[in-house]
């Protein structure tokens, strides 16, 4: 498999491990950005925070260790702030159910080398993008 561009990981949504290439889409509106969870706490966000004035929003996440009382006094402002950026976010999760439903972009078994993901995943976008304008 290509595994210089590719990482196995764990989906529990599926309960099942899976290989292969994760895409993100960047969308920001006058820098604003509202990720995922994944990006909390990133090195990859915090040296551009300040050069190009961006501000970062994810939901929350649960932090371990917390007392009781405490995270019951914060439940509900987490809820509503996690609630928001979900919100925010919901287009772009629903851009990429439609290039899975349009491309099956995520079943790409038979490939076996960078070059072969690198095309597949491409071709699958450019299919998405020639599907959109001329069958809307």
């Amino acid at each position: 498999m290509a595994c210089d561009c590719s990482s196995k990981g764990f989906c529990s949504t599926g309960n099942m491990y899976c290989c292969g290439l994760k895409l993100h889409l960047p969308a920001f509106r006058r820098s604003v950005s509202f990720s995922d969870k994944i990006y909390i706490g990133r090195s990859y966000f915090q040296p551009r925070q300040q050069w190009i004035q961006l501000n970062l929003f994810t939901p929350l996440k649960k932090v371990k260790g917390l007392p009781r009382c405490i995270r019951q006094r914060d439940f509900a402002a987490n809820n509503l702030f996690s609630t928001a950026v979900s919100k925010v976010r919901q287009p772009i999760e629903a851009f990429f159910n439609w290039l899975i439903e349009k491309s099956n972009i995520q079943n790409a078994s038979k490939v076996r080398s960078s070059n072969g993901l690198w095309l597949h995943c491409f071709g699958k976008l450019a299919i998405a993008c020639l599907t959109f304008i001329f069958n809307p």
